[in-house]
C-alpha cells in the first residue's frame, strides 16, 4: 500500500509536443519542413523519489543506461517512457529525469506506478 506521507516531492510530468501558432497550426521551418517541438505539462503530482543504492546502481547499469533513481506516483493512465519527469525544487531549477518505463504495482496494477529513471533529458527540444 502506498502511504501519502511517502509522496513528499512535487513532480511535473511532461511530454514532447509540436509547437503551434495562435490558430493551432503546427509550426514548421519554411526551408526544411522540420517541426518545432517543446515540452508541455501533462500534470503535476506528488511523488516519492528514491536515489538508488550503490549496489542497485551497479546492477541496473548492467542492463540499462545509468538508472539513478526510482520515482513512485499514484496511478495515472496514459504515461509512457517518451515523457519526462521534472522534480520541482524550491527556489531552483527542476531536476529532470527520464523514465525507462512506468511499472504498475503488483497487487491491483491501479494503485501506483514505479518509474526507474536516468538523469536528464534534452531540455531544448
Amino acid at each position: 500500500m502506498l502511504r501519502a506521507g511517502n509522496l513528499r516531492h512535487r513532480v511535473r510530468i511532461e511530454r514532447l509536443d509540436d509547437m503551434r501558432d495562435e490558430t493551432g497550426a503546427v509550426i514548421q521551418d519554411p526551408e526544411t519542413g522540420a517541426t518545432s517541438q517543446q515540452w508541455v505539462e501533462v500534470a503535476t503530482v506528488w511523488a516519492s523519489i528514491e536515489p538508488l543504492s550503490a549496489r542497485e546502481f551497479i546492477q541496473s547499469a548492467k542492463t540499462q543506461a545509468e538508472i539513478v533513481a526510482r520515482i513512485v506516483i499514484r496511478y495515472r493512465d496514459g504515461l509512457d517512457a517518451s515523457m519526462r519527469l521534472v522534480h520541482l525544487r524550491a527556489g531552483g531549477r527542476g531536476v529532470i529525469y527520464s523514465p525507462a518505463e512506468f511499472l504498475p504495482d503488483r497487487d491491483s496494477g491501479l494503485e501506483y506506478l514505479t518509474a526507474p529513471c536516468s538523469r536528464g533529458v534534452s531540455e531544448g527540444q
